[in-house]
């Protein structure tokens, strides 16, 4: 039993702040300003300066992916290209990998202003096949090697440039699930233990993983619900199969369906070919691209919904937004169910008549706070592709929170690091002001709305009596902080279940053991 003393910031109901906090066995006993008698002689924990949260959920995830990227090359940080040529080469002669995969490349963050090339990999890369993802995860540039192990694969789809070793669009999904197909499932067990550490290194309690990009018979879901099911200390994964075929997820008794890749409904601004429903401003003839017809769509979100599954899916576009609110609302007027939380993804430029939709069917949106005036795609870049007027509605965290829809917070990594205390940053620091939170919508946003959004709020998100004892410890009250203030905040303890965090260590066969017999939640 241990008793914490100092800053509480429950994020209930009421957002109330209390002095004391008791925890015995995983579960929180106790949380107020009088400390019960029966607990005056436990042991106690002075917060002092430091401030107790419910620990932070990552609502929007690609988990394998990012495991595997995590376990090797970011070249986000470079200046120029040569910079990154120089990362790849030292990296290349340092590994033993029999495929090379790095990740983070962005023609806008770069002196160059364009994506490196196949003959500049070629050149530090000559012998190992190179799988070098752009920082959007919408586009990739192969070396030579790699070419021609996917050509014939790849060669009749759009987004094929054998030129340059550029794919986007479907040739980037199919060299991709090339990729995920290549990579052994021992490694990325392990990556994901990795990458579990890392995040809980962060405060992470909770990931929201959407899986499913390339493995034979959707492997890599079930190993996803395998790690979910057998992760230690306290670590939770929320799997959602990406896909539009609703026995996936049926079949692997998953409650819910959804994602990217298969069910995204468009792509990215990245690659400009999010839909939008007036031109890019640098192409008039480029709307960009809707993946399915409303048909597809529609019926896909009706067979779900009366399924009873809880759906997800991608839209970046304005137009690609719309035909997520038409399907999901023709799929709710089809079979109307009261607690389904659907939820629209990224949801980055939403329409009049999509902000109505989510406000009156309780559509919920994962959004990721982190896009807003990135590094790899700023808004110089934005602006320039969608004009100030678009540029300044896009990820309009506060309209949506102000009309009543539960907002999430994540990183949809590997985009952008999974890293909580950016997204409280920017959720305040809006770079549209009239978009900005409120602190406490922010950390709200973060935690409690993370496991609402899973159905997980009776046992975790907020710091309440009879609940889970998963907790942040942070450096300072964040309440108290100035808007500029919150960027020096830091994580001090990660506390799950009661417990400091301490690194995944169970074997291979224990995953694959725990995975089949756990009873713990996926």
């Amino acid at each position: 039993m241990k008793v914490y003393k100092g800053q509480i910031l429950t994020v209930n109901q009421n957002d109330d702040i209390f002095q004391y906090l008791v925890e015995d066995k995983g579960r929180i006993l106790f949380v107020g300003n009088e400390l019960p008698e029966q607990y005056q002689n436990q042991e106690t924990i002075e917060l002092g300066e430091q401030a107790l949260i419910p620990s932070f959920v990552d609502t929007h995830q690609h988990f394998a992916s990012y495991s595997i990227f995590h376990d090797g090359l970011n070249v986000m940080k470079a200046k120029n290209n040569k910079q990154i040529i120089e990362m790849v080469d030292e990296f290349v002669k340092k590994s033993k990998n029999k495929l090379i995969v790095a990740f983070g490349a962005s023609p806008y963050s770069v002196e160059e202003g364009h994506l490196v090339t196949k003959e500049e990999l070629d050149k530090v890369c000559p012998k190992k096949p190179l799988f070098l993802v752009k920082y959007d995860g919408h586009a990739c540039v192969v070396n030579s090697v790699l070419l021609k192990k996917i050509d014939k694969k790849v060669r009749n789809l759009r987004g094929y440039h054998p030129d340059t070793g550029e794919m986007n669009q479907e040739a980037f999904f199919a060299v991709s699930d090339y990729v995920t197909n290549s990579i052994s499932i021992i490694k990325l067990m392990k990556s994901m233990q990795k990458s579990m550490d890392y995040q809980a290194s962060n405060g992470i309690g909770m990931v929201h993983t959407v899986s499913g990009v390339g493995f034979p018979f959707n492997a890599d879901i079930t190993l996803e619900k395998m790690m979910a099911k057998s992760a230690q200390s306290g670590f939770q994964l929320r799997v959602f199969p990406q896909s539009m075929n609703i026995k996936v997820a049926k079949n692997r008794k998953l409650p819910r369906i959804g994602g990217c890749f298969a069910c995204a409904l468009d792509g990215c601004y990245g690659s400009i070919d999010a839909s939008m429903n007036e031109p890019y401003l640098n192409d008039s003839n480029n709307v960009g691209v809707l993946y399915y017809s409303d048909e597809q769509v529609i019926d896909f979100c009706k067979k779900a919904n009366r399924a009873g599954l809880q759906i997800e899916m991608h839209a970046i576009g304005d137009k690609a937004f719309d035909q997520a609110t038409r399907a999901l609302k023709a799929a709710l007027d089809d079979y109307p169910r009261e607690d389904h939380r659907h939820g629209i993804i990224h949801a980055c430029l939403p329409t009049k008549e999509g902000f109505e939709i989510c406000q009156k069917y309780h559509i919920q949106l994962p959004m990721q706070i982190a896009f807003d005036d990135w590094a790899q795609e700023p808004m110089t870049y934005i602006v320039s592709i969608l004009g100030e007027e678009r540029a300044n509605r896009l990820n309009p965290i506060s309209t949506f929170n102000k009309l009543g829809c539960v907002v999430g917070a994540g990183s949809d990594a590997p985009c952008t690091d999974p890293e909580p205390l950016v997204w409280l940053y920017k959720a305040v620091n809006h770079s549209n002001p009239s978009e900005s939170m409120n602190i406490k919508d922010a950390l709200r946003m973060c935690t409690y709305n993370g496991a609402y959004i899973t159905f997980d709020e009776k046992e975790r998100g907020s710091l309440e009596e009879g609940k889970i004892a998963d907790m942040v410890i942070l450096s300072k009250n964040p309440y108290i902080c100035s808007n500029d203030e919150l960027k020096e905040l830091k994580v001090v303890d990660t506390i799950l279940g009661g417990k400091s965090y301490v690194p995944q260590k169970r074997s291979i066969l224990g995953i694959i053991f725990h995975g089949i017999f756990s009873r713990q939640k996926f």
